[in-house]
């Protein structure tokens, strides 16, 4: 898989998904928190598949795994 997600990006896409996937654990926000496992996998893996269909690229040197 192409790396396309890197730098801030990245971070923000763990942080965000792990907030939510423990807002979720908490039960503050009910089942919909479960859509933090997207954004986490996503800049876990440095890959985002909506971003290779829009062409899109965060990393500033993108390479093949």
């Amino acid at each position: 898989m192409k790396t396309n997600v890197g730098g801030i990006d990245r971070i923000a896409r763990i942080v965000v998904g792990a907030l939510l996937i423990l807002l979720a654990l908490l039960g503050t926000i009910g089942a919909w928190g479960w859509i933090g496992i997207v954004p986490l996998a996503t800049g876990l893996l440095k890959t985002c598949p909506l971003y290779s269909i829009l062409g899109m690229n965060t990393c500033p040197t993108s390479s093949k795994s």
